[in-house]
């Protein structure tokens, strides 16, 4: 699709080209300047991610200063709450510099150990290897949707426990639906990763397993996905309220990344129809398998009965 000016149909602005990229989500969007934006682009942005969910602006070349800035117009920044960002001069840009992999080679949508995780990120590739190091997007729209009607009322009735040990920070923890619901459309979203989702709530631990494992795999179907090669000094900028992302771990080379994180959001959906699942009678050797969950919920009891 190319626009022409703000009165057309579209409705974008004058010069912008807006090239669909996947069926499932993505688009590449050219003829303007990340650093140079009034409030009507932005909002133009917003619709954008709105219908594509994930974004890519090549040949921007953002300093330091102009990221930042771009990022702030769409909310509060926040650093990364557990690793460090030695390389730059601003505590809400974070840098990560991978040489032969070392990359997130995990399905996750950013932060969800947060009670209010990530709304946006938005990275620039500063440095990109010859060939490998693409990126991978999910709708988890799309990959809600397609769930048959039993298994779609199933998973609206459940609420899921995140944490940080990817992080080495277990203890980071919070509870989120299954399914959540986008504040700006209304569609409802599959919240569940691989990375970052340790357990069903209201199932026993061997249920969870399964139904988690299951859904996890589900939303990384090649239909649900796009997969981005990059180019250095492309800007990408994706809604974590309805995607997830993955690493190609395939590289040599030095990669290096700059990412901006909006954050804010509080996820919602609907309310869950059981009560967490904490085991009944004698502990066994099983037990441990429930000893997170359990703890998690006597430390949120705690304020209330204090």
């Amino acid at each position: 699709m190319n626009t022409s000016d703000r009165g057309s149909p579209s409705g974008l602005p004058e010069g912008w080209a807006v090239q669909r990229l996947a069926a499932a989500l993505g688009a590449e969007i050219r003829g303007l300047s990340l650093a140079h934006l009034d409030d009507s682009d932005i909002e133009s942005i917003r619709a954008l991610l709105r219908q594509h969910h994930v974004l890519f602006f090549p040949g921007q070349h953002l300093s330091v200063d102009d990221h930042v800035a771009f990022g702030r117009r769409f909310g509060p920044l926040e650093a990364h709450p557990n690793l460090k960002n030695p390389f730059t001069p601003h505590t809400s840009l974070f840098e990560l510099a991978a040489t032969h992999g070392g990359v997130a080679d995990e399905w996750h949508t950013d932060l969800t150990f947060r009670p209010d995780p990530s709304v946006l990120s938005i990275l620039q590739m500063k440095r990109c290897p010859p060939v490998g190091g693409d990126t991978l997007w999910a709708n988890l729209h799309t990959a809600y949707d397609e769930l048959s009607a039993p298994m779609q009322s199933l998973c609206d009735g459940l609420t899921a426990l995140h944490d940080a040990t990817p992080h080495n920070h277990p203890e980071q923890a919070t509870i989120h639906p299954v399914v959540r619901t986008h504040p700006e459309t209304g569609r409802k979203a599959l919240y569940v990763n691989e990375h970052f989702t340790r357990r069903l709530v209201e199932l026993n631990a061997g249920e969870s397993r399964v139904l988690l494992d299951y859904l996890t795999q589900w939303v990384t179907q090649p239909r649900f996905t796009i997969r981005y090669r990059w180019t250095e000094g492309t800007v990408a900028i994706w809604d974590n309220r309805c995607t997830q992302h993955f690493v190609v771990n395939d590289f040599e080379g030095e990669r290096i990344i700059h990412r901006v994180t909006v954050m804010g959001d509080h996820p919602e959906g609907l309310p869950p129809r059981w009560a967490p699942w904490v085991r009944p009678g004698r502990l066994s050797a099983t037990s441990r398998h429930d000893r997170q969950l359990a703890l998690h919920l006597r430390a949120q009891a705690q304020p209330e009965a204090d």
